[in-house]
């Protein structure tokens, strides 16, 4: 991951952390999965067994994201709405 973000690209993933997983619903902190390095905007927000679980982890065997019937862009749609609502109510 690129680590020269810029206060606003801090902000945001910082905002997406704060979020649910987008694909068991776990409540935050989340990590911030970037759906391609160096895109600081284009970042689903994922528990840690979700992201990095050697069984159920993206990184891993992609169990839950199997059960979830869910890919990268799925996570990232979910991440969005949950965004726009945590933004509405704050």
């Amino acid at each position: 991951m690129n680590n020269k973000l810029n206060a606003r690209e801090r902000a945001y993933v910082a905002m997406i952390k704060c979020l649910p997983c987008s694909v068991c619903g776990q409540e935050g902190p989340s990590d911030a999965h970037h759906t391609k390095q160096g895109n600081q905007y284009t970042v689903a927000a994922l528990c840690k067994s979700c992201h990095q679980g050697s069984l159920m982890g993206w990184h891993g065997q992609k169990r839950a994201w199997a059960i979830a019937k869910m890919d990268e862009n799925d996570a990232l749609n979910r991440t969005i709405h949950d965004l726009i609502e945590y933004m509405q109510n704050n």
